[in-house]
């Protein structure tokens, strides 16, 4: 091992080291014989945490009111699983009811589960949890590493994943992203190795007991739950302030809200940053061939060069990241490299869908980009990767409460947009009074005071066909939103591909 190697301090086991302290599943552990009914057992991360439980031993059972193909893989795998989201479907001897935080208190099932906790241990007894807590019991045996931050984590932790299954070490994963090459967004490994996505919303990364974690950055957001920037800074905090003291924390060198969020880290924490001064440091950044190629340093010292495929460089960041944390896993640096190199990124995370032939060489991508930050370097990586000759972009606000409180920063995030195009904001979460404060025709009149062309189009049957009747040879139309905006490009592909 090369003496850099030998300073990337305790923490970092090699492959070698790692396949002798890798440890058989036993056919006994906490949740062995347990039985576990999971409400919404079909949504992200609930489907891969009900597979990791059914391998640890639990009876597992649930509900989701859309079958689909995770739902009858999980039946293949013994659990037992019902369209029917009522109170009897609830097996009588559950023990543990895990639901997301999106079920609501007046589901039936959580009212039959409480009425069972209330009627006491002699009417069988029964806890009830958030998915992340349940999430933090599982992680907690294993080496948790998590990916936090306000954007970038589902790209990150998904081309984290990605080199540790390429390695061999056959990891568990939760991303908040489906991923081809993952085959899907979770997975049940036999390795060490736990990775996951860790969202700050309720709170909820507070429930995970870390080896390992990354902070990307830290900005205002969900402020429908929080007060301000403050309090978010201190929830991030707290979250680093659970990693393991002999463990490690990677945050951005750049961002002043990660610094001060770092300063309650019990753990070493080491910073990355792209073309700065860092712990890990890219620099050089030349593109050729689609991809950008840069060097990576640990503290001055090279370690190798790494090729990178999917647009942007917030993802020359989000690929360093990875890379140093992999090495922190003892993954040898070329099988980092070409792991990298071989990426194709995660759904929804400026995903190309369809390029139509010459002489119109018009495309359509797709993009989850649903905070300013996001978007701005989301569209600048689409014109610099792509060179579009017209770069249109759809973008549904996702809550009202976001939108309103970032209404002027979204309003500046389309200065890479030709044109910009906003149908009505998707509900969740919010008010009534939410609701009446703010409106998309507004979003779009605040784009147009700042120099962009914008347009404001109620549905998406009447966007699919603006969209065709204005399209131009060259160019990139893009659908952008946490909610179903991506019906647009689906229907966009389908009548363009035929």
């Amino acid at each position: 091992m090369s003496q850099l190697t030998t300073r990337l301090k305790p923490l970092m086991l090699t492959v070698h080291d790692l396949v002798h302290t890798l440890k058989p599943r036993t056919a006994r552990s906490p949740f062995t014989g347990r039985q576990v009914h999971f409400v919404g057992i079909g949504g992200s991360g609930m489907c891969g945490l009900a597979h990791m439980l059914l391998d640890l031993g639990a009876v597992v059972s649930g509900t989701d009111r859309t079958p689909s193909a995770v739902t009858t893989k999980l039946s293949e795998c013994g659990a037992t699983i019902s369209s029917q989201q009522v109170a009897e479907s609830m097996p009588p001897d559950t023990q543990i009811v895990v639901h997301s935080a999106a079920i609501k208190p007046d589901h039936p099932e959580l009212i039959e589960a409480r009425r069972r906790q209330a009627a006491g241990p002699e009417a069988g007894g029964i806890e009830i949890i958030k998915y992340a807590q349940m999430l933090g019991r599982v992680m907690a045996l294993r080496r948790g590493i998590a990916i936090a931050g306000t954007h970038g984590k589902s790209t990150t932790t998904a081309l984290l994943a990605h080199i540790l299954l390429s390695a061999g070490l056959d990891p568990s994963f939760v991303v908040g992203a489906t991923a081809a090459q993952l085959g899907g967004s979770a997975r049940s490994g036999n390795g060490e190795f736990f990775v996951a996505e860790a969202c700050e919303y309720d709170r909820s990364f507070h429930n995970l007991r870390l080896r390992m974690a990354a902070v990307l950055n830290i900005e205002e957001d969900h402020l429908d739950y929080y007060k301000d920037l403050a309090e978010i800074v201190d929830s991030f905090g707290q979250f680093m302030a659970q990693v393991d003291p002999t463990g490690l924390i990677l945050t951005s060198a750049t961002d002043e809200n990660c610094r001060q969020a770092a300063r309650h880290a019990k753990a070493r924490v080491e910073t990355y940053g792209v073309d700065v001064s860092a712990d890990w440091q890219a620099s050089g950044i030349r593109r050729f061939q689609g991809k950008a190629h840069f060097a990576v340093n640990y503290r001055g010292k090279l370690l190798g060069r790494l090729a990178l495929g999917i647009a942007g460089r917030h993802n020359v960041g989000n690929a360093l990241v990875a890379a140093a944390l992999a090495t922190q896993c003892g993954v040898p640096w070329d099988q980092i490299a070409a792991a990298i190199e071989n990426f194709r990124g995660a759904d929804r995370r400026s995903q190309l869908l369809l390029t139509t032939p010459a002489p119109q060489n018009v495309r359509i991508l797709d993009d989850y980009g649903h905070h300013p930050t996001e978007i701005r370097a989301t569209l600048l990586a689409l014109r610099e990767h792509y060179r579009p000759e017209r770069l249109v972009c759809v973008f549904q606000p996702h809550q009202h409460s976001r939108t309103r409180f970032l209404l002027d920063d979204f309003a500046r995030s389309f200065v890479h947009a030709d044109l910009t195009i906003v149908p009505d904001i998707y509900f969740v979460r919010d008010s009534e009074a939410d609701r009446k404060a703010v409106t998309s025709a507004m979003l779009v009149e605040k784009i147009m005071a700042n120099g962009r062309t914008a347009k404001y189009i109620a549905d998406f049957p009447a966007i699919v066909e603006f969209v065709l009747q204005d399209l131009r040879p060259g160019d990139l139309i893009v659908s952008m939103g946490a909610g179903p905006v991506w019906e647009v490009t689906n229907e966009l592909v389908r009548r363009l591909g035929r």
